[in-house]
């Protein structure tokens, strides 16, 4: 393994280095899924996880649609998505969504959403039914599913997958070891279940980890091993970066030469595909992994 420089420190909020840096977000691409977002009064991913691609993606006219509300049962300590008591869901979500995918014009879409462990079928029938609504209205359209743990309620998860998705993405988000500080609600064994099962089901599957939070190269490649071993066909692998002073600080800047090295050993290790440089998040580019 070769020798690389990282960039050490306790907080993001410093001086990031130069491979962090993205542009504002411009042009009438992005100003036209900006309207339609706002039109039809939906959640997206890329605003609520404060994404550093949002500016590329909106311009290049894509969007991660987050479904099921903007308020998360969890308590990551990573993640931007405000916590709370969520409201009532929308039951007709599901037809915006299409809508607004449709209007986008996308070839491929993607779709998240918040964890909702207080909803005994943990949001399952909307999920369907809004990725069946996506394939009624605009059926040239290829789908990417981002779901939450379902806690192993797999009746739910057989639900949530049934509608007719090529992809199903669920992330693992971090090493084992960093399981308690990083994701204190969520188990490793039972996320690497959830892949298998979603595997067994005949979905391609994908799955995605952050990296400077104090976690080793030794622990991310047994994340690889895992992953494979439980039948994951797509990893995507990214910088950490805190959204507010509140969420865990940023263990060490990774540098993009280390990148490089996780993806060659990724694919080595068996995956189709391996998506890994300082700016990824799941969905970024999230079309090449059909």
């Amino acid at each position: 393994m070769i020798e690389l420089p990282i960039v050490e420190g306790k907080s993001e909020r410093r001086r990031k280095p130069d491979w962090l840096r993205v542009k504002l977000p411009i042009g009438p691409e992005y100003k036209k899924v900006r309207k339609l977002v706002d039109e039809y009064k939906l959640h997206t991913i890329c605003q609520s996880g404060n994404c550093p691609n949002m500016g590329e993606c909106w311009g290049a006219g894509t969007a991660t649609f987050m479904i099921l509300g903007n308020t998360c049962t969890r308590s990551c300590s990573f993640c931007a998505v405000k916590t709370g008591r969520p409201p009532e869901y929308d039951e007709d979500e599901p037809r915006r969504v299409a809508e607004a995918i449709q209007l986008m014009g996308v070839k491929h879409a993607v779709i998240t959403s918040v964890n909702r462990d207080e909803l005994k079928d943990r949001g399952a029938e909307i999920w369907y039914q809004t990725v069946r609504s996506v394939k009624e209205l605009a059926p040239q359209v290829t789908i990417e599913t981002l779901i939450p743990d379902v806690k192993a309620n797999w009746e739910a998860l057989t639900r949530m997958i049934s509608g007719g998705q090529e992809v199903v993405s669920h992330n693992m988000e971090t090493v084992e070891a960093l399981y308690r500080k990083v994701r204190p609600q969520a188990k490793y064994q039972r996320s690497l279940d959830q892949i298998k099962i979603t595997k067994e089901f005949g979905k391609r599957t994908k799955s995605g980890i952050m990296v400077g939070l104090g976690e080793t190269a030794e622990q991310v490649y047994k994340v690889m091993d895992d992953l494979v071993a439980h039948g994951c066909d797509v990893l995507t692998i990214g910088q950490y970066l805190q959204p507010t002073k509140m969420h865990l600080a940023v263990d060490e800047f990774v540098h993009p030469d280390v990148f490089a090295e996780y993806k060659e050993v990724g694919l080595s290790k068996g995956f189709a595909f391996v998506e890994s440089s300082p700016l990824v998040r799941s969905s970024y580019h999230a079309e090449r992994h059909l």
